[in-house]
């Protein structure tokens, strides 16, 4: 990992597998994992492993190789979780709530009821977040 760690960061923790989190997609500069607290069933959120607060802080040179994995995480999950496509946003500073960059791609379904900017959350049933990760990250490994 290259750039900086910070201990009180949950995101850098993640990364450096001090807090466990379902694991979809690693590369050397970035990693994907589910969100604990997912819109739906399938959200996954990618962060740069080096801890950057916000994209205008991520080095101009990482900007296009960060949106790859991001645009890869976002053609691949509809056909995952059975979804017609997905909702990808990015919050700087307001509505950040872990200050480590990080980018939602979340399945979308018409008439799943999400609204503006309203996020409602749900949770997954024991072991259900594994099942979610493994076929997400099988699928991601082979498009």
């Amino acid at each position: 990992m290259s750039g900086t760690y910070d201990a009180s960061c949950v995101f850098c923790r993640v990364v450096t597998g001090e807090v466990d989190a379902p694991i979809v997609y690693e590369d050397e500069d970035t990693i994907g994992f589910l969100d604990h607290r997912p819109v739906f069933k399938g959200h996954v959120l990618v962060v740069p492993r080096e801890h950057v607060v916000t994209l205008p802080d991520l080095a101009e040179e990482r900007i296009g190789p960060y949106f790859d994995v991001v645009q890869h995480v976002a053609r691949t999950l509809p056909g995952v979780v059975g979804a017609q496509g997905t909702w990808v946003a990015e919050n700087n500073v307001v509505s950040q709530s872990v200050p480590h960059l990080h980018v939602h791609v979340v399945p979308r379904t018409k008439g799943d009821g999400l609204r503006g900017f309203f996020w409602p959350r749900t949770k997954y049933a024991a072991g259900e977040a594994d099942d979610y990760a493994a076929r997400i990250r099988t699928a991601l490994k082979r498009s």
